[in-house]
């Protein structure tokens, strides 16, 4: 006979939520940064990877990396000159809006803004991204391919056929014209022919320093920089205009 369900043990304990728990420990990580190193930066992402965000991590391990919970971090920085934990730190936290992160370090800025202005680390394209340049391939035999790899290929979307054991192109294809919005087919048919279309590439946006407490906004190019010090004034952010960002993108 089947189990009846009327047996089923239920559990009369409320289960504890871990949410509360990891905001106040980022937060407090936050803090403990702040009052290590020097430098706090804001950083924005271009084509985000969390296998390459992390590589740098590790190039950097001296230093400190928060990329997610954005509203959480801006609390622990201070929303207001009332609240902030530091002088002239609401002005960094009015800064975490989108795809932006934390960096601390103790480097001097100079050797930060070289570094971080040549670091860049190619990889494959994804659906939404702008095709960097036209693809297109002849008529005719795809020696690279094995023939195993052909009827993939004509799901992708592909005019392909086997000849001779070797897949071939009954017509030629076009892969993508630049700047157009890529689909995953053609993420993937570009991923097989070893193109890549995407760059990641981390740009520092502003930076506060411990010492005199002033804060750094930087231009896009990082050609320019405007200094202010903690005690311009400037209007205050309003915490309903700070994004939170995604759990899973959290990097400590």
């Amino acid at each position: 006979m089947p189990k009846s369900k009327r047996n089923k043990p239920y559990s009369l304990t409320i289960p504890k939520k871990k949410g509360l728990e990891l905001k106040t420990k980022l937060l407090q990580d936050v803090r403990n940064c702040i009052d290590k190193h020097e430098y706090v930066y804001v950083f924005s992402v271009r084509d985000m990877r969390n296998s390459k965000l992390k590589d740098v991590r590790t190039l950097w391990e001296s230093s400190r990396f928060f990329f997610g919970k954005n509203k959480v971090m801006a609390i622990a920085l201070g929303l207001t000159p009332e609240t902030e934990y530091r002088e002239g730190l609401h002005k960094v936290s009015a800064q975490l809006k989108g795809d932006v992160g934390l960096f601390f370090t103790s480097e001097p800025p100079d050797k930060i803004h070289k570094w971080f202005n040549g670091y860049q680390e190619c990889d494959y394209a994804r659906a939404g991204n702008k095709a960097t340049h036209n693809v297109t391939l002849p008529q005719g035999p795809l020696s690279q391919f094995q023939h195993t790899m052909e009827p993939q290929l004509r799901l992708l979307g592909m005019p392909t056929a086997m000849d001779k054991g070797v897949v071939t192109l009954i017509t030629e294809f076009e892969v993508c014209k630049q700047d157009a919005v890529l689909n995953p087919e053609q993420c993937q048919i570009l991923k097989l022919l070893a193109i890549p279309m995407a760059i990641f590439r981390i740009s520092l946006l502003c930076y506060w320093q411990k010492e005199d407490s002033s804060f750094t906004q930087l231009c896009a190019l990082e050609q320019e920089a405007t200094v202010l010090t903690a005690s311009d004034e400037e209007s205050e952010p309003n915490s309903q205009d700070v994004e939170p960002g995604s759990p899973d993108r959290s990097v400590d």
